[in-house]
């Protein structure tokens, strides 16, 4: 027997997310249905003494089916006409209509519930995956295995088969630990057969993000911010995180969509989108943190072409600022000296590493982070 590519599994197990989310959806309209059906019986037999017999299955599949088409999303249509008793059910939806029910009207409600349903369960099985995008997050440091475990196609089967051995009472976590130098060494071994640097030089993106946007952030060299979809897999944030954030700045700020969506459009969300998992992570309350950015509207002044970096910059230092400071209250100097000694577009020098102390007032927590290392933390 031919064991499926990872490509293929990765597929199935989409596939069978999804199909389950439908078949939930299909479960949810027909209970509706059957309690629509027992409210004309029970009527019927109140005001008749019996009930109406249920058209014929032949009649009722041909007259109901463009309708059910018609007037229900078409995943949920589709698996309905697709059940083995799909005849019973037409009849049932026929003998409503001859009873005076409106199948206009109360199919795209039923509609409405079953795609309800669906979403929820299909944002169940969002939130189990988003559950090990953190693990992986929080386990790996950035690099090459972290972003290859994250956007291989096989992810969403790994990522269930960590949920199964953690139901067996693996640590999941120690095991990703423990794989990830062999892990590390293969990819080492394939970029060294394939004519490529053991040790990739720094990015632009990750020369230039280096500083308080990115201090305590685990950054990886070949950070690429010019390509989203991989930024946020180097940055191991998964979609569904980037969408509550995305929701949660706009929530914050009130009155001010346009430089909400400015600020969610810039090139370096996905560093303001970092600070606020790792703030997760840590239990920090993010919302209250973002709530800062209407409070303090100093944003706002200065050059409008410039507007979405002051906004970039506004964010993180909201975020970063302890809990319980007013606006501007923290706001310090930056020690050029220091700046200079760790910035990894110049390199430390003898003078720099002597540089003097910060500058009084700044607090301990602002200190500039030394220069970035492969696989640790900034």
């Amino acid at each position: 027997m031919t064991t499926p590519a990872p490509e293929e599994r990765a597929g199935e197990a989409f596939a069978e997310s999804a199909a389950e989310a439908v078949q939930t959806a299909v479960m949810a309209a027909r209970l509706v249905m059957a309690i629509a059906d027992a409210a004309r019986r029970h009527q019927q037999r109140k005001q008749k003494g019996k009930e109406d017999d249920l058209p014929a299955a032949e009649e009722s599949v041909t007259e109901v089916g463009k309708d059910v088409q018609r007037l229900l999303p078409t995943d949920v249509s589709t698996a309905l006409m697709g059940e083995a008793d799909w005849p019973q059910l037409a009849q049932q939806l026929l003998a409503l209509r001859k009873a005076g029910v409106d199948l206009d009207q109360v199919l795209p409600r039923v509609g409405e519930i079953a795609v309800n349903v669906r979403d929820q369960v299909a944002a169940k099985a969002s939130e189990n995956t988003d559950e090990w995008v953190r693990a992986v997050r929080e386990t790996l440091p950035a690099g090459p295995v972290r972003e290859a475990i994250l956007t291989s196609p096989a992810w969403p089967e790994m990522a269930a088969t960590m949920a199964r051995l953690e139901e067996k009472g693996v640590n999941v976590r120690e095991v990703l630990a423990t794989a990830h130098n062999e892990v590390l060494a293969v990819d080492q071994a394939v970029a060294k057969g394939l004519g490529a640097a053991a040790e990739p030089a720094m990015s632009r993106d990750a020369q230039l993000s280096y500083g308080p946007l990115t201090t305590g952030l685990d950054l990886p060299r070949d950070l690429d911010l010019s390509d989203r979809e991989r930024a946020f897999a180097q940055l191991a944030i998964s979609s569904q995180e980037n969408q509550r954030y995305t929701r949660w700045v706009r929530e914050a700020m009130p009155g001010h969509e346009r430089e909400a969506d400015l600020l969610v459009a810039s090139r370096q969300w996905p560093l303001v989108a970092r600070r606020m998992a790792q703030m997760e992570t840590e239990g920090k309350p993010v919302r209250e943190h973002l709530a800062r950015l209407a409070k303090d509207t100093s944003w706002q002044e200065g050059p409008d072409a410039q507007l979405g970096t002051r906004l970039v910059q506004a964010a993180s230092d909201a975020l970063r600022r302890p809990a319980g400071d007013a606006p501007g209250e923290s706001r310090v100097k930056v020690n050029t000296a220091a700046a200079k000694a760790t910035s990894p577009s110049v390199g430390p020098t003898k003078a720099a590493k002597a540089a003097a102390p910060a500058e009084a007032g700044v607090a301990p927590h602002r200190q500039p982070a030394p220069a970035p290392t492969r696989g640790k933390s900034k």
